[in-house]
């Protein structure tokens, strides 16, 4: 029990991976899913109403462009789902990035990654629930049939009063994961490839006007609206980590959980990709800016149609992909709840498993009745905008996750191996705080009281209640540890990080302090951050060269100090790759326009989180 440690030890301790594997290999829900139901969890929960209101948003920043702005978005998410990837093939459970944290970075952290996903995964779907009824009253509109304004809309918009779509999304979801897993997963494939149709139906009917004078000019608005575009669109890719709460219930979880992962940012970036480019050649970019963002899909569709079917049949996606999203956000809130509670950082009351269904049932009821709850009666305001920063801090700690668990365990089995580490989880985490930091500060204000919340309830319940072990397991070492480090080369990720800082540490000196009318202070960060990109290459390049000496004292025999070079030059690379990058985000951020205002970019990302 941790009373009886100093609590210093109790918050930095682990759960072994190989303890948190055996736990899932072990557990009580029903192994039912195979590769499609989980590559279909993901694209469920990544294609919700975002591809149906993007576009009127996204286009007028990038034009045309703005194709190369969700390309830009999908591989800034492949920088994390990579990290999920490899996480999710080694400690196959359902915590997702909580439990990958509990195996890697200890206590403390993997219970702000737990308390984050609960902002993330709880009100996140009570927020998409929120839309159901306004997605529902437009598909309802072409048989005259409408619910009341006071039922169909949250409290405080539009003349709302009770939620009552809303609730009903809730709890028909509710009873499909009350049902099990593979009943829930098949609905939620259908739905999806439904989504999915209708999306390509869309792209069919657009291309039949198809103009490629639309194209021109390409990219009118430049690299800065290019860039703007994908800050706004990455939040259209968001869930595709869906698929690692579903650990527990794969069939062939350390094969197929990577796979899904990957194989589901492929298809939706795909998707979207074709959805922008039929939009585009079907309407001309300048218009459209101020034709309503929730409607430029159906509005195309009528337009090219001269009908009301073809519309109707869109919003008919919406209202599918709400509730796809609902169903599949549910399940992994519940399945975290599981992991947490098994933990003992949560009351066992969520671990209780229904031996008929195999489903958590006393954890989905509760899920139920406080998501119900907020979506019927509670405006979420800034509360569902924090949901973002609680995603991208996930994210930006299964990063870190990946790195410190190569330099612990560099001998469990990884069916899927993030390439060019550690650069690429590095540039997952300084893309992830990029985003958080373009935030505006009322969404900042309202997460920190989340997590005060959270760290009230951590010490005065879970610290005391948890189940890991009382000591943090030193890494391995021997020859096998040797053996293992040896076979993955930090010399790609190296050479290509020092380039990266190169380039970055030109632009410090030259282009970021040439703004005009920026103060002292912010041309002081720019100098810092080019001074800190010198430092970088040096300690970057000599830790490459500490690490191909301690592989030839592993040659030599000398595993003991192979293992602490090799592991020593990971970590001041990582160090000496990151601390730049981050003060380069930063620069970018506070120290790129007169007295660092960030608030038009801060509006309009919220902006979109709040409509994703």
């Amino acid at each position: 029990m941790a009373g009886t440690i100093p609590l210093s030890r109790a918050v930095s301790r682990i759960k072994p991976p190989d303890e948190v594997t055996a736990e899932g290999e072990h557990s009580t829900l029903k192994r039912s899913m195979g590769l499609l139901a989980l590559t279909m969890f993901s694209v469920g929960s990544i294609v919700g109403t975002g591809i149906f209101v993007i576009l009127g948003e996204a286009v007028p920043k990038a034009g045309p462009a703005v194709l190369i702005s969700f390309v830009l978005a999908a591989v800034t998410c492949a920088f994390s789902a990579f990290s999920y990837a490899e996480l999710a093939g080694s400690i196959p459970v359902s915590g997702s990035s909580y439990s990958y944290a509990y195996a890697t970075l200890g206590e403390l952290i993997a219970w702000i990654c737990g308390w984050c996903l609960m902002l993330e995964y709880g009100v996140s779907v009570a927020a998409v629930a929120v839309g159901w009824g306004q997605y529902l009253n437009e598909f309802l509109s072409v048989w005259g049939i409408a619910i009341p304004a006071q039922f169909a809309n949250p409290p405080g918009e539009a003349g709302g009063v009770f939620n009552i779509p809303a609730v009903i999304v809730v709890v028909a979801c509710a009873f499909l994961l009350l049902r099990g897993a593979s009943e829930s997963a098949k609905v939620n494939t259908i739905m999806v490839f439904i989504k999915i149709g209708i999306l390509v139906f869309f792209c069919a009917v657009a291309f039949t006007a198809f103009e490629p004078d639309n194209f021109a000019p390409f990219a009118p608005l430049g690299v800065a609206g290019i860039s703007a575009a994908a800050g706004q669109v990455f939040f259209s890719y968001i869930g595709f980590d869906a698929a690692s709460t579903a650990g527990e219930e794969a069939k062939n979880a350390k094969r197929d959980l990577p796979r899904a992962i990957i194989f589901s940012l492929i298809i939706v970036t795909i998707l979207y990709v074709l959805v922008t480019a039929a939009a585009i050649g079907a309407r001309p970019w300048e218009d459209f800016e101020g034709s309503g963002a929730e409607a430029v899909l159906a509005g195309i569709a009528a337009d090219v149609t001269g009908s009301q079917w073809a519309p109707t049949l869109i919003a008919l996606g919406a209202v599918i992909s709400i509730f796809s999203v609902v169903l599949v956000v549910m399940y992994g809130q519940t399945r975290i709840l599981f992991a947490m509670g098994r933990d003992g950082m949560l009351p066992k009351v969520f671990t209780k498993v229904n031996p008929k269904t195999q489903t958590p049932v006393n954890n989905t009821i509760i899920v139920t009745v406080i998501i119900s709850i907020l979506a019927a009666f509670v405006p979420l305001g800034q509360l569902a905008e924090a949901t973002s920063i609680g995603t991208l801090a996930a994210f930006a700690i299964v990063n870190f996750g990946v790195i410190a668990l190569w330099r612990a365990r560099p001998e469990l089995e990884r069916t899927f191996k993030v390439p060019l580490i550690p650069l690429m989880p590095i540039l997952g985490v300084v893309f992830c705080v990029y985003l958080i930091s373009s935030l505006a500060a009322i969404t900042w204000i309202v997460f920190f009281i989340w997590m005060a919340i959270g760290l009230a309830i951590y010490f005065g319940y879970s610290v005391r209640h948890s189940t890991a072990p009382e000591y943090r397991p030193e890494p391995i070492e021997g020859e096998s540890a040797a053996m293992h480090l040896r076979s993955r080369s930090i010399t790609g990720g190296t050479v290509a990080g020092v380039i990266i800082l190169a380039i970055v540490g030109v632009a410090a000196f030259t282009w970021g302090p040439a703004h005009e009318g920026i103060a002292g202070w912010q041309k002081i960060m720019w100098y810092a951050t080019g001074i800190l990109c010198l430092v970088g290459i040096v300690v970057a390049l000599r830790g490459l060269l500490a690490d191909k000496t301690s592989q030839g004292l592993a040659d030599s025999g000398d595993y003991d100090a192979a293992n602490g070079g090799m592991r020593s030059a990971i970590m001041a690379v990582t160090i000496a790759l990151l601390v730049p990058g981050l003060l380069a985000v930063l620069s970018v951020t506070f120290a790129s326009s007169p007295g660092g205002d960030t608030d038009a970019s801060a509006a309009g990302v919220t902006q979109t989180v709040q409509q994703t």
